[in-house]
């Protein structure tokens, strides 16, 4: 690679990998078998509940078992993945994602202004899908939008929306349980997502980097969905910065197993109870390493704010209302340009 090219991929010190980043380890796992099993008992559910609100709390990702989704759908698509990602640059460009549309292949996208060691095809989990043309929020103008397909592997479309099925219904089992451990209904975030979604999935591909100690496949970030549901493969990576000793720590990936975070919208929802939680993506010189995200997303012109139940005098609000599809569209542009400011995060409404 040119060093010109090398340029680009350079962190900032305080963001490279670091020799201090904790050992390849587990965060916490749990056991979905009391709501994916078919004669759960109360006590086994309120327990479950339990525990989903303490990871939440002190972690804010975690690790999921026995959660219902087929093992051959993952395969499936890491396949489809996996042929897609190894055909020609001009081939892959076929279905380039561009300013207009945020679905399909892209291998130039920025974190913070720096240019990640990745490539990546989105699909969105609707069609259409509903958008805000701009990000001005006195703008109401909507847009639908649809997804590129590519024509290998074939029966790509057919994979990857019954792959999407399976998350949407994993996503909705999590969320019961996210607002049961907050005190809500368990439906009480369902009404969100049924009457529209900007949900997308993403295929990730991360080549050999002969940089690995100055560059990153993702650079630090958080998510500004509700939900993600990570698939990965055999190959570390994903790094998540621990809450408490705010250390980076490497999580080693477990087959079957998806990875869940909570994003910046539950946080504002549960009015800081929960946290959105900076990770990454590092690289390595000599293996190549594929994961998918799944990004749950309410319709576009949701309000985000605090929910009314978990405000009171003693806790108030700590955050202005914002419509979710303006701060992903705000978000997807800092994606493509370098911006001459911080890209918008979530801190931006808080109150004071």
């Amino acid at each position: 690679m040119e060093e010109e090219d090398q340029a680009l991929f350079i962190q900032e010190p305080q963001h490279r990998p670091s020799v201090s980043t904790m050992e390849a380890q587990g965060i916490p796992v749990i056991d979905l078998s009391p709501v994916t099993s078919s004669n759960p008992s109360i006590s086994s559910i309120d327990a479950l509940v339990k525990e989903i609100g303490s990871v939440c709390k002190e972690w804010g990702f975690f690790q999921v078992t026995n959660h219902g989704v087929p093992l051959s759908l993952r395969q499936n698509l890491l396949e489809a993945s996996k042929n897609f990602f190894s055909q020609s640059l001009q081939e892959k460009k076929k279905v380039s994602r561009d300013e207009s549309s945020p679905s399909g292949y892209y291998d130039t996208e920025l974190t913070r202004n720096v240019r990640d060691w990745k490539e990546v095809f989105d699909f969105l989990a609707k069609e259409p899908t509903f958008f805000p043309v701009i990000a001005d929020e006195l703008d109401d103008r909507v847009t639908q939008l649809s997804n590129k397909s590519p024509q290998h592997p074939s029966h790509f479309r057919d994979i990857i929306q019954e792959y999407i099925e399976e998350m949407e219904k994993l996503a909705f089992k999590l969320m019961e349980l996210i607002a049961m451990s907050l005190g809500l209904q368990p439906k009480r975030l369902e009404e969100f997502f049924m009457r529209g979604q900007t949900s997308l999935i993403r295929l990730n591909y991360y080549p050999p980097c002969p940089f690995p100690h100055i560059a990153l496949g993702v650079g630090p970030h958080k998510d500004e969905s509700a939900l993600t549901i990570l698939a990965q493969d055999e190959v570390e990576g994903l790094e998540v910065k621990h809450k408490t000793h705010q250390e980076w720590v490497r999580v080693k990936p477990t087959p079957n197993d998806y990875i869940i975070n909570v994003g910046d919208i539950i946080q504002v929802w549960s009015n800081d109870a929960y946290e959105s939680v900076e990770h990454r993506a590092i690289v390595n010189s000599e293996k190549e390493r594929f994961s998918i995200p799944y990004f749950f997303f309410p319709a576009h012109d949701t309000e985000v704010e605090p929910l009314e139940e978990l405000i009171n005098e003693k806790s108030p609000s700590k955050y202005r209302p914002y419509k979710s599809g303006k701060f992903l569209l705000s978000r997807m542009n800092s994606n493509f340009k370098k911006q001459t400011d911080e890209n918008l995060q979530i801190h931006y409404y808080k109150l004071a």
